[in-house]
């Protein structure tokens, strides 16, 4: 539930991370104060910023850098990795081909899933089934995502330990059937500046919304604030871009996502690499027994199967 916030927390996650395998870590005093940090920020703003994550900032840099070369290519390249239905909805959008709430969204992207082999998830992932595709130029880019891939799939898990943790669950209270095999989705986007050409009508980068999953780690341009987070008052407060950090946020799987959205008002062109952290695929997604207890016995919230929920989604938010 947000609160009338009118800045975002930023919470040194360094402690979590150190101690992030142990299933003990629980007991540490540098672990419980970020514990207490994360459910302070969970319960009254949804989105914080971590520093002290471990990714380092080279590779942060590089994969923004890449993002970069590879939108201001020749649109006959970027064709080459175009997403349709044909490709499991992995690779390149035009601008405004991705759709938020019916309405064209001012960006370019690319799409890059965990894969899904045929048959993997039966017909609940049938439509996502496929390769990633990735640019032959720059020629570095794929090993340098896989890394990075990898490395913001550690810390969201260990994030989402203290989390567990917050809630008065165990440190692998969201793993298991629910969450200990993650699907992960990355989106690479990109936003034109703003231009007087631009009808003032059609500049929103991203419509309001939420985050389709568990946790999203945002790697935004730095000197560019773009992206704004709305509290319960209505008034849209700025996640300025904060060098070394992610801006990180809990999705549709929580109780209650926060409303956000991007307008980049910068004449200069601006990136960002979004990396969602998932349940696993095929997990049903329903309010934790130990929740259920301390409200009461009630259960306020429906289930949801997560594939489901993705897949309605991709099927009504992109342009084929």
């Amino acid at each position: 539930m947000t609160t009338d916030f009118k800045t975002i927390p930023i919470i040194d996650v360094g402690p979590l991370v150190a101690k992030g395998d142990d299933l003990k870590m629980g007991q540490d005093p540098s672990v419980r104060e970020v514990i207490k940090q994360l459910d302070q920020a969970c319960r009254e703003t949804g989105f914080f910023y971590v520093k002290g994550h471990g990714v380092p900032q080279t590779l942060m840099n590089e994969v923004k850098d890449v993002t970069h070369k590879i939108f201001h290519l020749p649109l006959s390249e970027k064709l080459k990795i175009k997403m349709t239905p044909n490709t499991g909805y992995r690779g390149y959008q035009k601008i405004k081909e991705n759709i938020t709430k019916g309405v064209p969204d001012l960006q370019e992207a690319i799409d890059y899933y965990r894969e899904v082999k045929r048959g993997m998830y039966g017909s609940l992932g049938e439509i996502l089934e496929g390769c990633n595709q990735w640019p032959k130029e720059p020629a570095n880019f794929k090993a340098s995502m896989e890394e990075y891939i990898r490395l913001c799939t550690d810390l969201s898990r260990k994030i989402m330990r203290g989390i567990a943790l917050a809630l008065g669950g165990s440190a692998d209270e969201l793993e298991g059937e629910k969450g200990g095999d993650p699907f992960w989705v990355v989106r690479l986007i990109g936003y034109p500046g703003k231009s007087a050409a631009i009808p003032q009508n059609n500049d929103i980068g991203c419509g309001i919304h939420t985050d389709y999953g568990l946790l999203t780690l945002i790697n935004q341009d730095d000197r560019i604030t773009a992206l704004e987070v709305k509290n319960l008052s209505g008034e849209w407060v700025p996640a300025t871009p904060i060098l070394g950090t992610f801006v990180c946020n809990i999705g549709d799987m929580f109780e209650e996502a926060t409303l956000h959205r991007v307008i980049n008002n910068s004449p200069k062109y601006r990136v960002c690499v979004a990396y969602f952290y998932e349940p696993n695929f095929d997990t049903l997604v329903e309010p934790l027994e130990m929740c259920v207890e301390k409200s009461g016995g009630a259960r306020l919230n429906q289930k949801a199967v997560y594939g489901e929920h993705l897949v309605n989604k991709v099927k009504n938010n992109f342009v084929p």
